[in-house]
């Protein structure tokens, strides 16, 4: 009973897609066109991301990033940019919740000697937002845009105009709402990190990683298969370091392969699938984000992509729909976890700091969204 608790805890999202799995099978029952449900493209694709990008991880190569950039910042102010920044551009490659577990921790850090505990609190919400903003600019940023690009026609124009205007203009805003405020100095701390490989060794062991991501990438472009590629990474992996294969979020592919069941069945019930089609059709953009709100952004993608044709605006609904609510994006829980383990007198200070800054963003970049639309249409 422990057990069943602390899954439904942590991996509640899992448990919900689980559970629509199973009361689906009820009205469609299992048979062979279930196995034509999943994408399966998709599951390889971000199964490889998530182990590529754990190795990179663990060799260190991000916490000497931010030690490098560190030390040309002289205050608060540059500080808070350098972060945020590294946030913002780290989440396009190595996608916003890695991102987030990179670079939370070593933010804290740096100002525990401070003890200035409401710039650290401002810091962390920016860059979450920064993270989940960032993301949206690429196909891999995150796994509602891995899922959507690989199920859908959009040609890389398209999903360029559907994400680069937005998080162009993230990027205005969090570096204006940076500068605008007050700076300080900064006092001289010295973070060290242990890292597995000493810097002579560092870049060697990090190019098979590199390779493997450039194989993921002509993947996504739809250069090359998935599956070569599939088993190309998984013979890496074991050559190279298998305990990396304890790194992957298997929950997170079987909250896929639920909602593909659910949603396949949902679509073979004539009555519920027009009902949804006609809900979703020509709303996309706001019934993605208000969805998003409710149960999350990579969930409200997969759902609704079985019954809207219009691709780009779901696109640009669940990634800006990744603000609002803490749970809009689960990668903003992980901030959320890290700062309330520091700081568990704080944690409503966080909730009321972080949902301030993510409707101003969600309002600014919805009417933008709107605006864009409306001229274009």
């Amino acid at each position: 009973m422990k057990i069943l608790k602390n899954l439904i805890k942590n991996e509640t999202v899992f448990c919900v897609s689980f559970l629509l799995a199973i009361l689906s099978a009820f009205f469609v029952h299992p048979d062979a066109v279930y196995l034509t449900y999943p994408d399966y493209r998709t599951l390889a694709l971000l199964f490889c991301l998530m182990i590529i990008v754990a190795g990179l991880q663990s060799l260190g190569i991000f916490s000497m990033l931010s030690q490098f950039l560190l030390k040309k910042v002289h205050g608060i102010r540059s500080l808070s940019l350098v972060m945020v920044l590294l946030c913002f551009f780290s989440s396009m490659v190595i996608t916003n919740d890695v991102t987030l577990i990179t670079f939370v921790p070593f933010t804290i850090l740096i100002f525990r000697m401070g003890g200035q505990v409401r710039r650290v609190l401002k810091l962390i919400v920016l860059e979450t937002i920064a993270a989940n903003l960032g993301s949206m600019a690429t196909p891999i940023g995150n796994p509602q845009n891995l899922y959507l690009y690989s199920v859908s026609d959009l040609t890389t124009a398209e999903f360029a105009w559907a994400t680069l205007p937005y998080a162009g203009l993230s990027l205005l805003l969090l570096t204006a709402v940076i500068i605008a405020a007050k700076d300080e100095p900064l006092l001289e701390i010295v973070v060290t990190e242990p890292v597995e490989s000493p810097k002579a060794g560092l870049l060697r062991s990090a190019i098979p990683f590199f390779a493997l991501l450039i194989l993921c990438l002509l993947v996504v472009f739809r250069l090359l298969p998935y599956q070569p590629v599939l088993i190309c990474v998984m013979t890496a992996v074991l050559l190279l370091k298998r305990k990396l294969y304890l790194s992957v979020d298997y929950f997170l592919l079987l909250t896929f392969l639920c909602f593909f069941v659910f949603i396949g069945n949902m679509k073979r019930i004539p009555e519920i699938n027009a009902l949804l089609v006609s809900a979703v059709q020509g709303r996309e953009l706001l019934v993605g984000i208000l969805a998003s709100q409710i149960i999350s952004n990579v969930p409200a993608a997969i759902l609704l992509s079985g019954f809207s044709s219009d691709f780009s605006s779901l696109l640009t609904g669940v990634n800006l729909g990744g603000l609002g609510t803490l749970i809009a994006s689960l990668a903003s829980l992980i901030s959320f976890k890290f700062f309330s383990r520091e700081y568990p007198d704080k944690k409503g200070a966080f909730l009321k700091e972080f949902t301030i800054w993510n409707l101003v963003f969600l309002a600014v970049l919805t009417a933008a969204a709107l605006a864009l639309g409306s001229v274009t249409g």
